[in-house]
């Protein structure tokens, strides 16, 4: 991460002086984490020595675990660190305030915390979280990555999971961070890719000044850069390791992972968010291998071919032309890269004419999702913010450790406005905020956020946006291809236009978002039509399809089948 400012602040006063825009229309969020009976704290074990596995957090998911149709929550929790800790030590769960926690939702709504009966309290210091149907039996699996090893969990389908590493062969090695499941090759399976951070162990040189007090956590710069770990799915339970074979092997410094089919011919494409280094963005040549295209894509830089802190990325469509594009978050002083996809295999750096280079110049952000919080058919940004070092403001007093989230609204017209400040009381709160996942908890089909922080506890945020537009979301069940639909686009058209959405549980940090395709429809009470393109190439449509509901629709070529 560059962790020092790369311009004064006196250069970030000057954008200020810009033309500004009406105000747009606000949200409502609302912390309802305690009257919901969560009380998870992440412990990160912070220690004189400053190792840089304290500073990143951990991830949460949000699924269906028991398929009751309430979505339930996961999160990834660190654990004991010491001051001697030796140079390959591996950390472990001393304690139950170690343990890794899954939070059942209740009919009333509430979550009770199920962790031993589930068997997921977790061992080592455990960071990001994918969730997948890796076995197409209709219950969602759950991996957790961490530092030294990765543990993969198969949901048994009567509320327990079985760690099932071992003969699957996903243990991995190094320091994990983000995953995504995705079925990279398109025969039905999903298979798993892995970001891995840093060639770190516990034997951190001295970093700072050498005086009490002003030891500071070391630059990744310090560390060499590593390759993915690429899991196939080979059926039966079993995964082989194929970085190397498939050609997504690049070295690098990855905290994000996100995929999306950016250039439009049915193969999904993969996007690592690394720190410090150039972005990586593998394109899928169809015949099992990839090739790394992220500068000649114009996405591996900043506008001024500058590397920067890569850490939260998204790769959804937000300006409605049927391509994908991408939004990376970064530390403060680089400005949050957000990439236009114009359709010819290239990207626009779009974050000083879409208003983001104003509004997030001073700014560090983590976990970041495009959602549509107003339901008015245009994607929205959500993003955990805070400074990696716990003491940035000693040296730059324009700064700050710890930061309020932030919101940005559409406006529709390729701009972003900041409704933060006027769209609820968490926006004024100041977080050490890390993952962040979106989730619709009560299915009342405005999307809600929940966020983790470093040391700290989790918010879930309550979306109470007033207003009269309607929404539908789509849970999409897979036959041929795989059960979750993982990987398939969703074309939505209404009077209003059309919007594109693809299923995905990947993106923003360490995170795993729910599943179903949410829709905002403006003041269109249906979708004039739907269509679904499956990864196995089947595509189907719907008519006339009422809104303000969730609708399962079980992949075939008979649209009378959706329910």
């Amino acid at each position: 991460m560059k962790w020092l400012g790369l311009l004064p602040f006196t250069a970030a006063v000057a954008f200020h002086s810009q033309k500004t825009e009406p105000a747009p229309i606000s949200g409502n969020f609302v912390d309802v984490t305690a009257s919901r009976g969560i009380y998870f704290k992440h412990e990160a074990s912070p220690t004189s020595k400053k190792y840089l596995l304290e500073t990143m957090g951990s991830g949460v998911a949000a699924f269906d675990y028991d398929n009751d149709g309430k979505l339930d929550l996961f999160f990834a929790n660190g654990a004991q660190l010491s001051e001697n800790m030796t140079k390959h030590a591996l950390p472990e769960k001393t304690s139950s305030k170690y343990w890794n926690r899954l939070y059942h939702q209740r009919p009333d709504g509430t979550f009770e915390d199920v962790t031993e009966r589930a068997g997921l309290k977790g061992s080592g210091y455990s960071t990001g979280v994918a969730v997948g149907d890796y076995d197409n039996d209709g219950f969602d699996d759950l991996y957790v990555a961490g530092y030294g090893h990765n543990t993969l969990y198969h949901n048994n389908g009567n509320g327990t999971f079985t760690d099932v590493t071992e003969a699957a062969g996903v243990g991995g090695s190094g320091w994990s961070t983000s995953a995504a499941w995705v079925d990279l090759d398109r025969d039905g399976r999903l298979d798993l890719v892995v970001a891995r951070y840093l060639d770190w162990h516990f034997d951190d040189p001295y970093c700072g000044e050498h005086r009490e007090g002003f030891r500071a956590y070391c630059h990744p710069d310090l560390f060499k850069p590593v390759k993915l770990l690429v899991y196939h799915n080979d059926g039966n339970g079993k995964f082989v390791e194929v970085s190397d074979k498939i050609g997504m092997n690049s070295p690098g410094k990855g905290l994000g992972v996100a995929f999306a089919d950016y250039d439009g011919d049915g193969w999904p494409d993969v996007f690592i968010a690394n720190d410090s280094v150039p972005e990586s963005l593998y394109h899928n040549k169809g015949n099992g291998t990839f090739e790394e295209i992220a500068l000649p894509s114009q996405v591996g830089l900043d506008a001024d071919g500058r590397t920067y802190a890569g850490m939260g990325v998204d790769f959804t469509d937000y300006n409605n032309d049927g391509r994908p594009d991408l939004i990376v978050t970064d530390l403060a002083n680089q400005r949050y890269a957000l990439y236009q996809n114009l359709g010819d295999g290239t990207f626009d750096y779009t974050t000083y004419s879409a208003g983001l280079d104003v509004i997030t110049l001073l700014h560090s952000g983590w976990g970041v999702k495009f959602l549509d919080y107003d339901n008015d058919g245009w994607k929205d940004l959500f993003t955990a913010q805070a400074h990696v070092l716990d003491t940035v403001a000693q040296s730059y007093p324009n700064l700050s450790y710890k930061e309020s989230p932030l919101l940005l609204r559409n406006g529709g017209n390729g701009r972003f406005a900041d409704v933060s400040r006027q769209s609820g009381f968490v926006f004024q709160e100041k977080w050490a905020a890390r993952g962040l996942a979106c989730v619709d908890f009560d299915n009342d089909g405005k999307v809600d956020v929940v966020l983790t922080t470093n040391n700290g506890p989790i918010h879930l945020l309550k979306n109470e946006t007033e207003t009269k537009a309607h929404w539908i979301s789509l849970r999409l069940q897979g036959t041929k291809s795989n059960r979750d639909g993982i990987g398939a686009m969703v074309k939505l058209t209404t009077r209003s236009g059309a919007q594109w959405n693809m299923v995905t549980t990947a993106g923003s940090y360490e995170s795993s978002s729910d599943r179903r395709v949410h829709f905002g429809l403006g003041q269109s009470e249906r979708a004039d039509e739907i269509e679904i393109r499956w990864p196995s190439g089947n595509v189907q449509t719907l008519k006339n399809v009422q809104g303000d509901r969730v609708l399962d629709v079980v992949e075939t070529d008979m649209s009378e089948n959706a329910r």
